[in-house]
Parts: structure tokens; C-alpha cells; sequence
């Protein structure tokens, strides 16, 4: 797969050889399907319900009127991860690596895959090894 197209917040867009266009959703940890072929995807992405909808425009206007800007090997990064219920209460945004935010809300996602919606898990931080 081709990484074609990103948001903000680190969601990523690809295509495959077949020419079929995928979101990966960082945050929820989803892969879907959007949209074939290249052509389609780039008219939807002009529309304001996929501008919302996949870009979350808004949202990203109003974090860059505070200042946060993302560049090109950045995203905006959320302190409580999204996928937690506790994310839903003072989550203050912040700009993060892309490939580290990406990597890591990946791992995040495999480690809870087996628990099921509303579930509680326990976090257990460890120190990095390589420090």
C-alpha cells in the first residue's frame, strides 16, 4: 500500500495495487475502506461532509487558532488517548511525531484488541529500555 493522503491528527490514507482507498482511523484503531478509485477519493475529498468527516476540518482550524500547526512529519496528538472513555474530559491537544503517535496508538490498539467496548484494562508504564 501507497500512503497517499493524511489529516491532522495522524490518520492516514492508502492505496492499494487494485486502486481501492483506505482510512486507517489512528485513534479508533479502524481500517476501512473510503472510496475507489483514485479519482473518487480526491472528488470526495473536495466536498464539505468529507472535508469534516475525514479531515476534521474544523477541529483542525480551531487547534491552529491556539497555535498548534502540525508540519509535515507532525500531528496533532491527543494527552488521553481517544479510544479511552477518560479522553472525553480536558484532553488537551498537543503536536507529536507522526511515525512515533502512529507507532505507538498502533501498539496501544493491539494490546486492547481482545477487550471489548467499555471494558476496563490497567496500564502498566515502564521505563524505555534504551534510556
Amino acid at each position: 500500500m501507497e500512503l497517499i493522503a493524511r489529516n491532522a491528527f495522524g490518520d492516514l490514507f492508502l492505496i492499494n495495487q487494485a486502486g481501492e482507498i483506505f482510512q486507517l482511523e489512528v485513534s479508533a484503531g479502524r481500517f476501512t475502506k473510503v472510496a475507489s478509485p483514485r479519482d473518487e477519493f480526491f472528488a470526495l475529498c473536495d466536498t464539505p461532509q468529507k472535508k469534516e468527516e475525514w479531515f476534521a476540518e474544523s477541529e483542525e482550524k480551531m487547534v491552529a487558532a491556539k497555535g498548534l500547526r502540525p508540519d509535515a512529519n507532525q500531528c496533532l496528538a491527543f494527552t488521553v488517548p481517544l479510544v479511552f472513555a477518560e479522553s472525553r474530559s480536558d484532553n488537551a491537544p498537543w503536536v507529536a511525531d507522526l511515525y512515533e503517535h502512529v507507532s505507538f496508538l498502533g501498539d496501544l490498539h493491539r494490546q486492547i484488541s481482545d477487550v471489548s467496548d467499555g471494558g476496563k484494562i490497567r496500564l502498566h508504564l515502564k521505563p524505555n529500555p534504551s534510556e
